[in-house]
């Protein structure tokens, strides 16, 4: 079984990167690092369909959980991903509980969803046969909204009842971008928005997820009931090691 699926239904807190570098090295590495999860990135990162499954065969033997961040809220993209082993699918720009429903059902089989048959790569990563595949993924498969549009904040009660959604990630850039303020994340309006849609999805029970970009911030999410924290992009976390090296050899140079 999902063991991020299962850590978030218990209430425990769970720690991601989004990849967006078409490199199964990257994923191997992310999994040393011992990060629960890592979401591949196909909605701004190069990541092209065989790259996709490299990336998420590189988890296998790992306790790293591989999810597929889509391109889009189109139900239809989401087969792929999961065909080839994704055991999560985010979906972004879910504004409304009818996308939120239609989401949900792409993940699942037949009766409880719309998913066609054809796993023919992700039963082979888990090693099971395709019957037992089958028989498991519906309750495997962690489905991820994205609310990062005005229309969602005001829309989150009616997205967090929705039936089988697991996990909702406010992005705090596409939210800025959308409420007018790109990069303003001190605003009143953006912090406003994100107050709203913690309280809709605090009273419901779909996890919540953010992003936390430093230590300090994630303890304070936590406190407020994060459960999904994304630490950073992996060309964030190599830039700022990177860089953070350099200013610190400076320093010392004088």
């Amino acid at each position: 079984m999902n063991r991020v699926k299962n850590a978030l239904a218990n209430g425990d807190v769970t720690f991601g990167a989004i990849v967006t570098i078409p490199s199964a090295a990257v994923v191997q590495i992310l999994a040393a690092a011992g990060l629960d999860w890592v979401i591949i990135d196909l909605e701004h990162g190069p990541i092209d369909t065989a790259a996709a499954h490299a990336m998420i065969a590189a988890t296998g033997g790992t306790e790293l959980v591989p999810f597929v961040r889509l391109p889009w809220s189109d139900g239809w993209m989401a087969k792929r991903p999961l065909d080839l082993g994704a055991r999560g699918v985010c979906f972004p720009m879910v504004n409304d509980a009818a996308t939120a429903t239609a989401a949900v059902r792409s993940l699942r089989y037949p009766p409880e969803g719309d998913r066609l048959w054809g796993p023919f790569y992700a039963h082979l990563a888990r090693g099971l046969s395709i019957p037992d595949y089958l028989q498991q993924a519906n309750d495997d498969v962690v489905a991820i909204a994205t609310i990062e549009h005005p229309d969602a904040v005001a829309n989150i009660d009616e997205i967090a009842a929705v039936p089988g959604l697991d996990l909702a990630f406010i992005g705090p850039g596409d939210l800025a971008t959308s409420l007018g303020i790109p990069g303003q994340l001190d605003h009143p309006d953006f912090t406003a928005a994100v107050a709203a849609a913690e309280r809709g999805l605090l009273a419901s029970s779909v996890s919540l997820g953010g992003v936390a970009r430093t230590a300090d911030q994630a303890k304070q999410m936590i406190d407020r009931g994060y459960r999904a924290l994304v630490l950073g992009f992996d060309w964030s976390l190599l830039l700022g090691a990177a860089s953070g090296l350099l200013a610190q050899i400076e320093a010392v140079r004088g």
